[in-house]
């Protein structure tokens, strides 16, 4: 209940010093907080243990801890918009005021900090003084009120006064009456405190106990920073009844300028007068805000303050609102990109005036250039300048399959409309600089660079294997396997053109695209009804039954998906003379290969047999081959027995009195597993026809058991 009391006088105290400042002149919050019953301060502490904190800053520890207080002060603070801020509802804050929104403790000088050489010793300063040579001593003393410190057989040294850089020689100077031959080295320990008082249109007036190293900027981070409704451009500092220095702190905050910073000194006063004169600014500078504004600064002194235009800032246009018979009115408009050459537009501002620029606008001055240049698209112009040349130049220049014929379609404005003209221009000409052909491009003129027709690039394709002169082979438009075969001087003598491997990548592509989409298809089946049956079953047995059989379902699939397409296409023919009037006389295409084998002397034998292998070849009957290999095995379904031919045909293997399926050497025999004694594969209609395409289209024999 206690803290909540002293909670509503803090608040009370804060919002009070934001509107009317005055009323806190004769009553701080350091004042009111000092009447409680829970301040820690050292001096008024009945604790033996003397363990509170020291009085760096009164308010910081008058509650029950630091962070505590800290709570409390960072609700009250950096939350409070000013009347003006409120007025303008536009977003844009007081220029600076954030720049004190912290912990006040946390911009407290260290009490072990380095001191800079002109430091003036003082009471209360630590001195640790070290002598060595014909004398060894070690003291820590530190200065009394009258300014004194006290050496063991030396006496009282008054040093009060002396800058720090020079206390090492006057110390010795004051020992030498007394012994010689030593060196000395003195040192500062804990540095003196002094009381300083801010008061004003500050957000924690009172008085503060502070490092003698403190400056003005310290004192006012303990205080919170100037409120919104004090200035921050004269900020007085007192000392002795008279004021001695005003700091402008947008000096330190816009140019990095501290030389007004100075040192404090005890008993020194912080006042901060009321803000005066504020103008806002809006888009189109770099550091949009209100800005407070001296007495004899002008319209490009807030722009400047303000950061300056930004590149898309449209300075021929500005507004000025200001402040009329209790109105918020337009006042006027200016042209101001010259403001800097023309005094008379570098206007007086008024307490409340709001600026606003405008952005550029995107106005497009472009061509589209498309066709046989390098880099087709968007070209933006000079008006009245820029010519085809230019813009085919910009483009990247011309590819080897332009024409020497440029369309250009132009858009014209009439009273009626819209019309469209087209002209056509010689390409050639115009890059020469002819007039009459290098036309002057207007705004949205779209330009076509005709290609030669029916241009063709040149296009490889991969001969290899038993050729006589194998390599990669540039093919013109149209031309077909017989052609490139014979420009390839033929076949070598071991050379078996039967066993012609074709390949093409567009054919590649579509037969993989065929089995991911079979793969796909058949997980979705297989796996869906997996996961039904498993949530179905009741007994252990019965999951140990699903569970083999899902994992037989993933290794299926994970054959189908690792199954690569060969991409191979059917030739067959016995010799080139035949191939020439043939239909497997196929026009090439960009990226075929063909590989000419030699002759095979064995038979494959692949798929349900007891030793899956390669056999020399004896005979032209299959069955011969699959006794070689053990003969079938039990899942064997020796009725869909298929033969791949060496081509890249297949054809079913068939058994009778008078005809059977003859085998050729380079065969591969496939033996399929009788998938229908598998109670998940009879689920798939035409498991039979994947397997076998599978076979045909990646050479891939799937085996389930």
């Amino acid at each position: 209940m206690i803290k909540l009391f002293y909670f509503l006088i803090l608040s009370a105290n804060f919002l009070f010093s934001e509107s009317s400042p005055s009323l806190l002149n004769n009553q701080s919050a350091s004042q009111l907080l000092n009447s409680s019953e829970v301040s820690v301060n050292p001096s008024d502490s009945s604790d033996t243990n003397n363990t509170a904190k020291p009085d760096v800053e009164d308010l910081s520890y008058k509650f029950s801890d630091e962070s505590e207080y800290l709570e409390l002060s960072n609700k009250l603070k950096g939350t409070k918009t000013s009347y003006f801020e409120t007025f303008l509802n536009s977003g844009l804050k007081q220029f600076g005021y954030d720049f004190f929104y912290k912990s006040p403790s946390s911009f407290v000088p260290d009490q072990k900090i380095s001191v800079t050489p002109d430091y003036m010793v003082g009471p209360g300063d630590e001195l640790i003084i070290n002598i060595w040579g014909r004398m060894n001593a070690r003291w820590v003393v530190s200065v009394e009120r009258d300014g004194s410190i006290y050496l063991p057989k030396i006496g009282m040294i008054n040093v009060t006064g002396v800058e720090f850089q020079n206390l090492n020689d006057f110390l010795r100077r004051e020992i030498s009456r007394y012994y010689s031959d030593f060196n000395i080295n003195v040192s500062l320990g804990n540095i003196r405190s002094i009381r300083v008082y801010v008061v004003g249109n500050v957000k924690h007036p009172g008085a503060y106990t502070l490092p003698g190293i403190s400056t003005m900027i310290s004192a006012l981070f303990g205080a919170g920073g100037p409120a919104k409704t004090g200035t921050m451009r004269n900020i007085e500092l007192k000392r002795s009844g008279k004021t001695i220095s005003v700091m402008d702190l947008y000096n330190f905050l816009i140019n990095g300028d501290k030389s007004s910073d100075l040192k404090l000194v005890n008993d020194d006063v912080i006042y901060v007068p009321p803000i005066g004169r504020v103008a806002a600014i809006g888009e189109g500078v770099k550091n949009p805000g209100i800005y407070e504004l001296k007495e004899n600064e002008r319209l490009i002194d807030l722009i400047k303050m303000a950061g300056g235009f930004l590149n898309t800032a449209y300075n021929k246009k500005v507004s000025i609102k200001r402040i009329f018979d209790n109105r918020y009115r337009d006042y006027l408009e200016l042209d101001i990109s010259d403001i800097e050459k023309d005094f008379s537009k570098n206007i007086e501002l008024a307490d409340g005036d709001l600026i606003m620029l405008k952005s550029i606008v995107d106005f497009d001055t472009s061509v589209n250039i498309y066709g046989a240049v390098v880099y087709p698209g968007k070209i933006g112009i000079k008006q009245g300048e820029t010519r085809i040349s230019d813009v085919i130049k910009f483009a990247g220049g011309l590819l080897i399959n332009a024409s020497g014929v440029a369309e250009i379609t132009r858009f014209n404005k009439t009273d009626k409309g819209v019309e469209t003209e087209r002209l056509e221009v010689n390409v050639k000409n115009a890059i020469a600089g002819n007039e009459k052909d290098n036309l002057i491009l207007k705004d949205y003129d779209s330009i076509v660079i005709k290609s030669i027709p029916e241009w063709y690039y040149p296009k490889l394709v991969y001969l290899s294997g038993e050729i006589n002169s194998p390599g990669a082979y540039p093919i013109e438009k149209g031309e077909r396997l017989y052609s490139v075969l014979k420009r390839a001087q033929g076949f070598t003598k071991n050379a078996y053109p039967r066993g012609i491997i074709f390949t093409r990548q567009s054919v590649k592509a579509d037969q993989q695209k065929v089995i991911n989409e079979t793969a796909d298809r058949l997980e979705k089946e297989l796996l869906s009804g997996s996961a039904a049956a498993a949530s179905s079953s009741l007994s252990i047995e019965d999951v140990q039954s699903q569970q083999y059989v899902y994992e037989q379902k993933k290794r299926f699939l994970a054959q189908i998906r690792n199954a690569k397409a060969t991409g191979r296409i059917y030739i067959k023919f016995e010799n080139l003379d035949n191939l020439k009037d043939s239909t497997y006389n196929i026009e090439l295409q960009e990226g075929d290969e063909i590989i000419i084998p030699q002759k095979s002397d064995v038979v494959n034998v692949s798929g349900s047999v007891m030793a899956s292998g390669s056999y020399v070849y004896k005979s032209k009957s299959y069955k011969s081959y699959i006794d070689m290999a053990g003969g079938y095995s039990y899942y064997a379904d020796k009725g869909r027995t298929f033969i791949l031919r060496y081509d890249g045909s297949a054809a079913k293997a068939k058994s009778g009195l008078f005809s059977s399926t003859k085998v050729e050497p380079g065969d591969t025999i496939v033996v399929p597993e009788k998938f229908e004694t598998i109670a998940w594969l009879r689920e798939i209609r035409d498991i039979t026809q994947i397997i076998t395409n599978l076979a045909i289209s990646a050479g891939v024999v799937i085996k389930v058991f």
